[in-house]
């Protein structure tokens, strides 16, 4: 078992990450990495690039010309894309 697949201790809900992901701010890959383990969602370091220009990502801040994601914000945004639970499909709320 390597170091990004290890699991939480049992009992606890934490999760273990890597050690580059524990900063408070995460460059553009680290932030890719980090939504895909804490919170199972696949987003390419070009997605995240992409949406900084478009709109609709993750909340940023600029060291000079390097943009750094809050682990915060990617929590909120990913809780955000998430949505609810549901019972059924018809539960879904539709966002557009």
């Amino acid at each position: 078992m390597t170091e990004f697949t290890k699991p939480a201790l049992a009992g606890t809900a934490e999760l273990c990450l890597p050690p580059h992901l524990r900063k408070p701010r995460l460059r553009r890959s680290e932030a890719s990495e980090y939504l895909a383990l804490a919170h199972g969602l696949s987003f390419k370091v070009s997605t995240l690039a992409k949406l900084i220009v478009t709109g609709g990502g993750p909340a940023v801040q600029y060291c000079n010309r390097s943009p750094l994601y809050p682990r915060e914000e990617l929590d909120r945004w990913a809780a955000e894309k998430i949505g609810p639970l549901c019972g059924s499909s018809s539960e879904r709320e539709v966002t557009p």
